[in-house]
């Protein structure tokens, strides 16, 4: 396993989006065997997870850390422990004895900062994300196989292993959201690795093969709930392009560094418009009927 942790002199560097180094801390069986400082030559949230990903960071340590950021991570499968602060070897070490505790996104701030519309302006995405298209990604409350405590590590049979799964998702008046069924494909993934939502993922940890479940899950278990922050007004003037958008339509943005973030535009004016970089989940309840086709 690899921990990252925001770096300054020997500290918990305490603003996540503007570090400039992390010191990062190889661990086998619960031991550091090595330690490295290295320097993220960027910042921005989405810069810093992709620079996490490259140096194949299990874990991140950080003091202060904002939603988006948070989301960012999750998409990358990099568990997260935030709210630390002191030493970073010491802040390691509580992780590892199972002290560390995760505040989760604790980190406000000006969305407009990040949320700059690139060169080309915006792009335009057209149809809705499909839930199932590219897999149920992890959002919301993220788990910790370490010592975070903020959410409890999904144990069962089958965590772990490589599952394949039919699956039919349905919001609460019946109406169908995704179905693994109509693409005639059954989806494939490890269980209570991060790569589905938690209530999945808790589904299926100890289903047996050939068995059909139904689960109803509350937004905390499925996309989190809405952040009021995540959603953020900018002039016309600094979007290329937005004056063609409409209420209702789904873009992407792209920050500072290039990467583009998908939003929904919720409201425009003769000067302004406002996006809601939610999950189009988020807030919402989810009834799935699972069926574990195979464990390989």
């Amino acid at each position: 396993m690899k921990i990252a942790v925001t770096y300054e002199d020997g500290q918990v560097f305490q603003h996540f989006g503007h570090t400039e180094q992390f010191k990062l801390y190889d661990v086998e069986d619960g031991e550091i065997k090595g330690e490295q400082i290295v320097d993220t030559n960027g910042s921005g949230h989405g810069a810093l997870a992709g620079f996490l990903g490259t140096v194949r960071a299990d874990v991140l340590i950080c003091g202060g850390i904002g939603m988006g950021a948070q989301m960012a991570l999750e998409d990358a499968g990099i568990e997260l422990c935030a709210g630390a602060s002191g030493s970073a070897d010491e802040a390691v070490k509580a992780y590892l004895r199972g002290e560390l505790h995760n505040t989760g996104a604790n980190c406000d701030h000006h969305h407009g900062e990040d949320h700059a519309c690139g060169e080309h302006g915006c792009g335009g995405h057209g149809e809705d994300h499909a839930c199932g298209e590219h897999g149920c990604g992890s959002q919301g409350e993220g788990g910790c196989h370490g010592g975070c405590h903020s959410a409890p590590t999904i144990e069962g049979k089958n965590v772990g292993k490589k599952c394949r799964t039919h699956y039919r998702g349905t919001f609460n008046d019946g109406t169908q959201f995704d179905s693994s069924y109509d693409r005639g494909e059954p989806l494939e993934f490890v269980c209570g690795a991060g790569m589905m939502i938690r209530g999945f993922d808790a589904a299926v940890a100890n289903m047996e093969v050939g068995q059909i479940v139904d689960v109803h899950l509350m937004p905390s278990e499925a996309y989190g709930e809405a952040d009021p922050d995540a959603i953020f007004t900018l002039e016309l003037s600094q979007l290329p392009g937005a004056e063609a958008l409409s209420a209702g339509q789904q873009v992407y943005l792209q920050n500072q560094y290039g990467q583009p973030f998908p939003v929904k535009v919720v409201a425009k004016d003769e000067k302004t418009i406002t996006f809601d970089a939610n999950h189009e989940m988020a807030g919402k309840e989810l009834n799935f009927r699972i069926e574990l086709v195979e464990v390989l």
